[in-house]
């Protein structure tokens, strides 16, 4: 029977999102709670799309039970439970859930629920479709997320399917999974309840949806929002079924004006989530090659999704007294193509890190074996025997300290999850369900490796690695691994810069908590070398590139975008831009590239651009390339970038550098070249400093400072220079003596000229990582800055600080 129109005078049992706050959470659980601050607070001020709805309070919950006399069997249950014995929960969880959904639903209840669904209606349209959302009184707490405990229900259409799926949602407070994490997370059974939200969706089974952090989920770094999408409903993405687009949006940035993305990676989005029928309202598709391999959203929709991100969070922030990272689900309507927030909850697991806590995680050995790659969940590394496990019932085989390895997980796998050292799954982003809980138990996951289960089923022991950037690694074998835990709170800062040396983007948000002045070198060799893999001039001439092979590997590489070159110039701008967004707003000297002949042979392409040099350690090289006409287009493309980096992004704290400049002729015609391409010195703050590495730096040093800003002394190529070694000869390697009484002769006039020229000075070699007696020779010399490897930084500084404070005494 339809339920009646009549709409009672005052609803009881029912709220409207516009009628919550986040003080009814005792009332109508965390995910209404939030959902009714979202609509009433930012729909109405900031003007950001949400669909409406209302919620059935957690006084309803109560009814239904007390109305068919189920707490007192429920109670006598829950005291002989025992949630460690499998078989026992499962019966009982099975037991209650029948019982609550075979209960019946209060009539007043029941007519409010409709009378509310008909408000929507009227609002909505008669095509309307909701999703029953469960929202218990215990979810989506700063201390625990109860990710994906509960049941949703997606496509729910007219009063008897809602009142259905409310039942259901009610009775998932008591599935097995929920039972094991309250008793895990020391809540009590009797005092959770269930409210229930029912809300408008949002047609984006037609367009794309996913989740927002406002915070980097693997560094802490809160700098950065973290964007997921894919096609289709959400769900895909919260459960993990498809590897997202992922999308990194610089906050500072975006709030000072800046729209750019800083940081992409497609992922392979095979399956899309759509509007059912009746009998199944919510199915899966394939999607076709040609639309999963491409961006999903657009740009202006992930610079959208961040605004909205960064405003939840500000105002939850405002209302709390505090700063809490936030957890955002949105998805775009494929009717009328807005993007709405359709759910907002506090991160639990990133934000709760010991703030001046720093835990290092470091590979000890060269040569392991790659079995597998992945996204990266977490900084950690540990070891297990790999244990394939295809369901949930095949989990009795598993033994603690396992590596879990699955096509994905579920809220269903949570027992066996925390008795595992690592997960790897098949598929999923790092916003799924595997990575939410990895993250919140403290153990690293590897996701989206594809045929993980069917490559490691007999793999035996493996070690997964998530401490080496994005990319999370499965070795064979137990390989060695070092753990450094280091305070960092309250280390005080030296008078001596200390700055980073720093290649790989993917690291730098985790090495920015270490403690810094910013980044004395950032190669770009290594993005060009990882994340281009092509040769700036085959990307710049196609045409010149003679192997059919190799052309056509060059048009795989930018099918994405509209020319070879716009994918260079994008990849190159967002991995120096990400490094520069870590530091920010401290100083980022990003060297411009300095690859030798054979190492750019070895770039795609490269083989029809490079001369071969019997010694391209000092051949071909650095700014000898860059106005030079079988290099000039690839140096334009470099220069288009850093202008990228600097104008389109904001990354106004980049500072340009030259390596390897000879004579100051050369030092001319590079400037002119920079100038020509946008770079010019001086304006909007641009910086243009010198590797001083080759002697007739150092003694021509008052010469070349008309042309440059700084001095970073390279004391590689300077010490190989100075005493004649070539440092890629094994022969004659212990000729190589950084220490050597010239090569510190050299370093006191490279720091005595850049001072007496009133120009920067600093050091960007190796040297100071390896030996602290060069550290305290260039501290006590007044060099203005060291940079030097992360895993040197804590040491060298600590080491720094007691030669000032000798100095000072």
């Amino acid at each position: 029977m339809e339920c009646m129109i009549v709409v009672p005078p005052k609803l009881r049992f029912v709220r409207r999102f516009s009628e919550i706050s986040l003080d009814d959470v005792p009332e109508v659980g965390g995910k209404n709670a939030s959902l009714g601050e979202l609509h009433r607070d930012l729909a109405t001020r900031a003007g950001i799309p949400v669909p409406n709805g209302f919620a059935v309070t957690a006084d309803a919950f109560r009814a239904v039970l007390t109305r068919s006399g189920a707490w007192d069997s429920l109670r006598a249950a829950l005291r002989a439970l025992d949630p460690k014995n499998a078989e026992a929960l499962a019966s009982f969880g099975r037991r209650i859930r029948k019982s609550i959904a075979a209960a019946p639903i209060p009539p007043e209840i029941e007519t409010e629920i409709c009378a509310a669904y008909r408000e929507l209606e009227k609002e909505y349209g008669a095509q309307l479709a909701v999703a029953v959302r469960s929202s218990a009184t215990v979810e989506d707490m700063p201390e625990a997320s109860f990710a994906g405990q509960h049941d949703t229900y997606l496509n729910v259409r007219g009063e008897k399917a809602v009142v259905a799926a409310y039942r259901e949602c009610l009775a998932s407070l008591f599935t097995d999974r929920a039972i094991h994490y309250r008793a895990d997370n020391g809540f009590d059974h009797l005092t959770a309840a269930m409210s229930v939200g029912i809300m408008k969706m949002v047609r984006s089974d037609l367009a794309a949806s996913g989740v927002a952090f406002t915070m980097d989920t693997e560094s802490g770094f809160r700098d950065a929002v973290l964007v997921n999408a894919s096609y289709g409903l959400g769900e895909n993405v919260v459960q993990g079924a498809v590897e997202p687009d992922e999308f990194y949006v610089h906050k500072p940035t975006l709030q000072a004006g800046f729209r750019a993305v800083l940081r992409r990676k497609l992922g392979s989005k095979r399956l899309k989530m759509i509007y059912g029928d009746a009998r199944e309202p919510v199915r899966n598709i394939e999607m076709p090659a040609a639309e999963s391999d491409r961006q999903c959203i657009s740009d202006d929709d992930v610079l959208t999704i961040a605004h909205y991100a960064i405003a939840v969070e500000d105002a939850y922030n405002a209302l709390r007294g505090r700063a809490v990272p936030m957890d955002v689900e949105w998805a775009k309507d494929g009717l009328d193509g807005k993007i709405y927030l359709v759910q907002a909850r506090p991160e639990t697991a990133s934000s709760r890190r010991a703030i001046g806590m720093l835990e290092e995680y470091n590979i000890a050995s060269q040569d392991a074996r790659v079995l597998l790659t992945g996204r990266a969940v977490g900084g950690k590394i540990a070891t297990g025997i790999a244990r394939a496990v295809r369901a949930p019932e095949h989990m009795r085989a598993f033994a603690p300290g396992d590596v879990l390895v699955a096509e994905t997980t579920t809220p269903d796998w949570e027992p066996i999850m925390k008795i595992a050292s690592a997960v790897v799954t098949n598929s999923g982003g790092r916003t799924c369900h595997a990575a939410i809980v990895a993250r919140e138990i403290g153990i690293p996951a590897v996701v989206g490796a594809e045929n993980a289960v069917q490559m490691l089923a007999d793999a035996g022991a493996v070690t997964v690695s998530c401490a080496e950037g994005d990319v999370g690694k499965i070795y064979a074998g137990a390989v060695p691994f070092s753990v450094q835990r280091s305070d960092v709170g309250e280390l005080p800062r030296p008078k001596t810069k200390i700055m980073i040396t720093i290649a790989d983007p993917g690291t730098a948000f985790t090495h920015a908590a270490l403690p810094n002045d910013g980044v004395g070198l950032a190669r770009i060799e290594f993005v060009i070398a990882s994340e281009i893999q092509a040769h700036p001039m085959a990307l710049a001439h196609p045409e010149r590139v003679k192997d059919p092979a190799v052309r056509a590997a060059l048009a795989h590489l930018a099918r994405r975008h509209a020319s070879p070159t716009d994918f260079f110039i994008e990849r190159l701008s967002e991995g120096v831009g990400t490094i520069a967004a870590a530091f920010y707003p401290k100083p980022v000297i990003v060297r411009m590239s300095d690859f030798k002949t054979n190492e750019y042979g070895k770039l795609l392409g490269g083989a029809d651009f490079e001369p071969f040099e019997s010694n391209p350690m000092l051949g071909f090289r650095g700014a000898s390339r860059y106005a030079h006409p079988a290099y000039a287009d690839g140096f334009a493309l470099e220069c288009a970038a850093m202008r990228r980096v600097r104008e389109t992004m904001g990354m106004r704290n980049v500072i340009l550098m030259i390596p390897f400049c000879r004579r100051t002729d050369e030092a001319a015609r590079v400037i002119a070249e920079m100038a020509k391409h946008g770079l010019e010195r001086g304006r909007d703050g641009l910086e243009i400093y010198v590797m001083c590495e080759i002697p007739n730096n150092v003694l021509q040093i008052d010469a070349f400072s008309e042309y440059f800003d700084g001095f970073s002394i390279g004391s590689n190529d300077l010490t190989q220079l100075i005493l004649g070694v070539d440092r890629d000869s094994a022969s004659i390697a212990f000729e190589y003596e950084e220490r050597d009484p010239g090569v510190l002769t050299m370093l006191g006039l490279a720091v005595q000229g850049a001072k007496r020229n009133k120009r920067y000075s600093g050091i960007c070699g190796q040297a100071p990582s390896d030996y602290p007696e060069i550290a305290e020779f260039l501290v006590n010399l007044g060099i203005d800055s060291i940079s030097l490897n992360p895993d040197s930084v804590l040491r060298t500084t600590l080491r720094i600080l007691e030669i000032e404070r000798l100095a000072d005494k």
